[in-house]
């Protein structure tokens, strides 16, 4: 009872302090052009859009599924809806944090993990609905039915990490971990005459959502765009210029430095009597696999190390059990540096109300469509104006690495979509990554047959706005 009353609290708890770390992101629609995008695919889903067919990226289904019911809504109430929904999402993977905690021993420190995990978001751009935001929480679930133990919670395990597979591919890492660690504990408890097929069952269950998806797009007609864009996509597409990716690079590590060494201190040091040795060895190995994951796929961007900071934050649990004033501390620091993100994140991508005043002002030209050669995607979200082709997210047509992984040729597509004559074409500076010929291109159409209007200043950004003459 006492356990029950102290997990209400732990609860309470959480919810205030989701809330105060990503007040400041409610409502915003530039919280990040990732989230744009999602949500502008939901909402085409729910117009009839295929996804790989009719609009086209490598994300899982899933995860543009997740943001339907904020997508039925008007563009200003999704913006909420979808936040509102990745906040609760981040509270329940809090609670499941602290579970995991309590579960291998470290009662005590099980309020720190869970508060950890939400403030540790938003060092590394987990403000909003990124898809670590919504797949931490099946993992998060797996790893505690792992801890428990059983042969129905494994397979449940398992079953819970294939959900998080159609949210994000990238976790497959920790399913491998998970997966093996499974089937070594059988063998070291005797358990081997089955090995094999109890393998064969947890696979199976854990790719079941992802074989059962990409059966219906064959059912449909449309088996091979799924696989091209769900695995050879992934397969084929490029790296940055190295100099890019050493510096995405330095600075992932610069900021993952410090939770991840208090985490390995809270692993080495936080045994306590009675507690679970083997659970803490676990933990060990699922933040490896998580960490391995990051190293193998490259890129680099910041929110790539969301998933690893669920291990990270359990272990903080551990830290608190044998240095509870420096976890505090460090607590405190992450607030601080997350509340210094989210102000600079909002200066620097714009608030809500240059958002809307940019809308207005394609909302004021001339009727039709909408080409965002580079910019936030969710402006064409929001102006309601049609797309006249189906790679909507702008750096598939323009950054190098997209060059041989989007299934078209990047030139002819631009080509296509100006001989379409859009009536509004935003282009923000040129970026580092950007394929240059495109970018001529794209400058020679607008001075041929456009004019522009008055620049818009969006965060750090000043966009330009063409309309066709």
């Amino acid at each position: 009872m006492e356990w029950r009353d102290a997990d209400r609290h732990r609860l309470a708890i959480f919810a205030a302090t989701a809330v105060a770390a990503r007040a400041g992101t409610f409502g915003n629609p530039n919280v990040h052009v990732d989230e744009q995008f999602y949500l502008y695919v939901a909402r085409r889903m729910i117009d009839g859009a295929l996804p790989f067919v009719d609009v086209w990226d490598r994300k899982p289904i899933g995860l543009f599924a997740l943001y339907l019911p904020a997508a039925a809504l008007p563009y200003g109430w999704s913006i909420w809806a979808y936040q509102i929904l990745a906040l609760i999402a981040v509270i329940a993977t809090a609670w499941l944090a602290a579970r995991i905690a309590a579960q291998v021993g470290w009662v005590r420190g099980a309020t720190a993990a869970g508060i950890g995990y939400i403030l540790l978001l938003n060092w590394f751009g987990g403000q909003g609905g990124q898809a670590p935001i919504f797949c931490n929480l099946p993992m998060a679930f797996a790893m505690l039915l792992i801890l428990r133990g059983g042969a129905r919670r494994e397979v449940a395990a398992m079953a819970a990490i294939g959900i998080a597979l159609q949210i994000k591919y990238s976790v497959v890492f920790e399913g491998v971990f998970a997966g093996l660690y499974i089937l070594w504990r059988h063998w070291r408890a005797g358990e081997r005459g089955a090995l094999i097929w109890r393998g064969v069952l947890l696979v199976g269950v854990a790719l079941l959502p992802t074989a059962a998806v990409w059966l219906w797009y064959a059912a449909h007609g449309h088996a091979q765009a799924f696989l091209f864009a769900n695995v050879v996509s992934i397969l084929q597409r490029g790296g940055d210029p190295a100099d890019e990716r050493l510096a995405m690079l330095a600075t992932l590590l610069g900021w993952m430095v410090l939770p991840v060494a208090l985490a390995v201190a809270g692993l080495r040091g936080g045994d306590s009597p009675g507690g679970d040795r083997q659970g803490r060895r676990f933990l060990a190995g699922w933040l490896a696999a998580a960490l391995a994951g990051i190293a193998i796929l490259g890129g680099w961007l910041l929110h790539y190390a969301l998933p690893v900071m669920l291990p990270v934050s359990v272990a903080l649990a551990g830290l608190f059990c044998i240095r509870p004033r420096l976890t505090i501390g460090f607590l405190i620091v992450a607030a601080l540096v997350g509340q210094g993100v989210l102000w600079s994140n909002r200066h620097g991508r714009g608030t809500p109300a240059a958002f809307d005043t940019l809308v207005a002002r394609i909302a004021a030209a001339p009727a039709g469509c909408l080409y965002v050669y580079s910019g936030p995607p969710g402006l064409q979200d929001a102006s309601g104006r049609c797309a006249l082709s189906r790679y909507v997210f702008p750096g598939h047509l323009y950054r190098v690495h997209e060059a041989r992984a989007i299934g078209a040729d990047q030139m002819r597509e631009v080509e296509r979509i100006f001989a379409q004559a859009p009536a509004v074409v935003i282009l923000r500076p040129s970026s580092r990554g950007e394929r240059r010929d495109i970018r001529t291109l794209v400058e020679s159409r607008l001075r041929s047959a456009y004019r522009p209007l008055q620049p818009a200043r969006l965060g750090s950004e000043t966009l330009q706005i063409w309309v066709h003459r």
